[in-house]
């Protein structure tokens, strides 16, 4: 893959592995049923997971939690897909590498965003990078119309409540960044995606990940990381967070058109709200909610414009 604008991607949400799927023939819609609810519970494995990861910041702290959730999904999909070492170029190295590392910058920056500002409005922030990406890479006006919609939705947000001065202004950058990195990771992970067969990319990314954390999370969190009650939190993160997620939405994208699963994957600021607020006890204001819809709308619009360029597009999942 040369870069997004020769090669038009269509993004989804945070709950995801980095593969590629192809839209096939339009399933029947009682056939689609089973694959939808299988999205739909990778959706909220996700989003309910990193609710417990920020409930879980108070023990470990932000970078503590990131650790423990790349280093027990590393293991896992390394026992589960054991990739191969051998017979790979070092410009296939080279990419894997800078898949790793925008995906832990990314979950980094998210987690340090989520322990600063709600839930569901760290990730709609977040939305605005691969978003973007969507809209670059297709050169269509009517991008413009989403672009705009999202826009709206992020001036709502900073006049929601008591204006941009009740968030967490630190808070909104790591979201944004975390956004960017998104971006960077969409690209990657296309490209690993062509270079390794199956998963085996996606595990030594993850790897790479959780190798750049690991110093970071010793030093900010220590003892606290073997502490057996975190663990046991930090390992359930890694699962709703990470494998339970992958295993789903895999299963669903043999079924499953590419186009609907990226629509699908949209609703992930919804889903974050919700899950914040059962949880965390995250309100939001009918502003806020309005603002997240609009970004939402953004994403779907744009997704939808993007996949109907190509018969068979690829659909890039997020980690």
């Amino acid at each position: 893959m040369s870069g997004p604008q020769t090669e038009p991607v269509a993004v989804a949400h945070d709950a995801a592995p980095a593969v590629t799927a192809s839209a096939g023939a339009e399933p029947s819609r009682r056939g689609s049923l089973g694959p939808v609810g299988l999205v739909l519970a990778g959706c909220i494995s996700v989003q309910f997971g990193a609710a417990l990861a920020v409930s879980l910041m108070p023990r470990a702290g932000a970078i503590g939690v990131v650790t423990l959730r790349l280093v027990v999904a590393a293991v896992v999909m390394l026992v589960v897909c054991r990739p191969k070492l051998r017979g790979h170029s070092r410009s296939d190295w080279g990419t894997v590498v800078a898949f790793g590392i925008a995906m832990g910058g990314m979950n980094l920056l998210f987690y340090q965003a989520a322990a600063r500002i709600p839930l569901g409005i760290a990730v709609t922030f977040e939305v605005l990078g691969p978003l973007a990406l969507s809209v670059f890479a297709s050169r269509r006006l009517v991008n413009v119309l989403w672009a705009g919609l999202a826009l709206c939705g992020v001036f709502l947000l900073g006049g929601a409540g008591d204006g941009i001065g009740s968030l967490d202004l630190a808070g909104v950058g790591f979201a944004v960044a975390a956004g960017a990195c998104w971006a960077t990771y969409i690209i990657f992970s296309a490209r690993t995606g062509r270079r390794f067969p199956q998963a085996d990319g996606l595990a030594l990314a993850m790897v790479v990940a959780a190798v750049l954390c690991l110093p970071l999370g010793i030093a900010t969190a220590g003892p606290k990381l073997i502490d057996p009650v975190t663990l046991g939190l930090g390992a359930a993160v890694a699962v709703m967070s990470s494998v339970l997620p992958y295993t789903l939405e895999l299963v669903a994208l043999r079924r499953l058109p590419a186009s609907t699963f990226a629509v699908m994957m949209s609703l992930e600021p919804a889903v974050a709200a919700l899950s914040g607020f059962l949880v965390l006890s995250q309100d939001l204001a009918w502003a806020e909610v309005l603002a997240i819809t609009l970004v939402i709308a953004a994403s779907m619009g744009a997704v939808r414009t993007q996949v109907g360029r190509r018969k068979d597009p690829a659909v890039v999942l997020h980690e």
